[in-house]
């Protein structure tokens, strides 16, 4: 592993355990094992980092959403959140403790929530035969506010969730 994939895999941890705002560069090099100029050279600044971290996140989760139903995207979500625990969706904390005003983190954080929006469209059109923008929306508002519930009512939020989704896929089959 190198010291950048390093770098951030121990910032993504902490981020996503403390939040942004908690974590402080100190901890960032401890946690990778190296100094603070070495971690300033290889990442920039804590934003920059943090827009790292985020586009890494997103890289690992969209590769999970490779599917054709929208069962199935739930079924991702569910294994997701028992690798990855259930502390939210680290990218609308992060905007959220920024308040939208660290660009390198409101453009990641934009990027991802465009990306994941097109991906939920193109998984209901494979489901469904068409296009549904409003049932992907809703489908949508079902897989972000099942991330949020389960960080208190844990993994069931997303089996609920996707019993939801699943009624209405049967609707709109109808």
């Amino acid at each position: 592993m190198d010291m950048t994939t390093k770098l951030i895999a121990a910032a993504e941890q902490l981020f996503d355990r403390h939040g942004y705002m908690a974590t402080g560069m100190d901890g960032l090099t401890e946690a990778a094992g190296m100094s603070s100029r070495t971690l300033y050279k290889h990442a920039g600044s804590k934003a920059q980092l943090m827009a790292r971290v985020l586009t890494e996140r997103d890289r690992r989760f969209m590769a999970r959403l490779e599917v054709r139903t929208v069962d199935a995207l739930f079924a991702a979500l569910e294994d997701w959140v028992w690798v990855e625990g259930t502390r939210g969706c680290l990218f609308l904390r992060s905007r959220a403790e920024t308040g939208g005003d660290t660009p390198e983190i409101a453009e990641a954080v934009a990027s991802h929530k465009a990306a994941f929006h097109r991906r939920i469209e193109e998984v209901v059109a494979a489901d469904l035969g068409r296009e549904d923008p409003v049932l992907a929306e809703q489908v949508l508002v079902l897989i972000e506010g099942a991330t949020h519930a389960a960080v208190y009512r844990g993994a069931c939020a997303i089996s609920a969730a996707r019993a939801a989704a699943g009624i209405l896929i049967g609707r709109a089959r109808t």
